[in-house]
């Protein structure tokens, strides 16, 4: 299992100057991947700043979006985005995408919250088009320069639909932020969607989880102002925010638990914009020797 750790794109009003420090740090402790989670209505840095930012300063770490909400952007916009941070990056960036739940995450006119999902069906093809170089909107020039690969893609996803599209379209999935004895029914779901979509090779599956050091409940606190949203279950927020791994012990139980269930990947998602915190968990998780 590879282990990967987030940027604070999720931590409200981070400081963006650390971003580009961040990634460095965590190529340079030996992450497997560097992540980042992207919501429009919440003060902290766009998912694609963060990761064009990581693109420019790293060399070796993978990059992933763990989710974009990608029915929220203009699709060929979204596109070209992505294409250049690929680009930028050398091939290192992975597309996880997902629909969204919040209203106030959609901003666009005429991309709302209502028929997010056949609009995504009709962006992918948008995507793959921008990606192979089409010439945008009947004209002569393409979107992208020669060489744009077809960027990976991982899907985050809950209901029926939404996992047959992603084993329909993608390579992996990316399971819930909630605690891990809670999300090993979302890997089954998605292997079992990979089978009955008669897909010979098993899904990427993803992990995520919240990580602290110190003061648990300012931790949760964090994570827990993150999600909460009366568009959102009930109490999921709660869910959430409780199930932060803070300290040695949790955040190894964590590791654990989701290599006990087969994962290819967990990412860690921090509480705080604190290096000190990146640091740490390398200790913990890559070294063993955190105290």
């Amino acid at each position: 299992m590879h282990i990967g750790i987030a940027l604070p794109t999720a931590v409200r009003h981070a400081d963006p100057r650390v971003i580009p420090r961040w990634a460095t740090a965590a190529e340079q402790a030996g992450f497997a991947t560097l992540g980042s989670t992207g919501r429009y209505a919440y003060p902290a840095v766009s998912d694609t700043v963060a990761l064009a930012a990581a693109a420019a300063v790293t060399s070796r770490i993978e990059l992933l979006s763990h989710i974009m909400i990608a029915p929220s952007w203009p699709a060929a916009l979204l596109a070209k985005e992505v294409a250049g941070i690929d680009a930028v990056s050398g091939g290192r960036l992975t597309l996880g995408i997902g629909l969204g739940t919040r209203a106030d995450d959609f901003v666009v006119p005429g991309l709302g919250l209502r028929g997010r999902g056949k609009r995504l069906d009709a962006d992918l093809r948008t995507y793959r088009s921008v990606w192979r170089g089409k010439p945008v909107a009947g004209g002569e020039n393409p979107a992208v320069p020669d060489g744009t690969r077809h960027i990976p893609l991982l899907f985050g996803a809950s209901s029926e639909a939404a996992l047959q599209r992603a084993a329909r379209e993608g390579e992996g999935f990316i399971g819930p932020s909630v605690p891990a004895p809670m999300a090993g029914p979302s890997f089954d779901a998605a292997r079992a969607a990979w089978s009955a979509a008669g897909r010979t090779s098993p899904p990427r599956l993803v992990a995520l989880a919240y990580f602290g050091f110190g003061d648990a409940e300012r931790s949760r606190a964090t994570v827990h102002d993150f999600y909460a949203s009366h568009t959102l279950t009930a109490g999921l927020a709660e869910t959430i925010a409780g199930g932060v791994a803070v300290g040695t012990a949790e955040i190894r139980q964590t590791v654990a638990a989701y290599q006990d269930m087969g994962v290819d990947d967990l990412i860690f998602l921090p509480s705080a914009d604190d290096l000190d915190a990146l640091t740490q968990l390398a200790d913990c998780v890559l070294q063993g020797s955190a105290t």
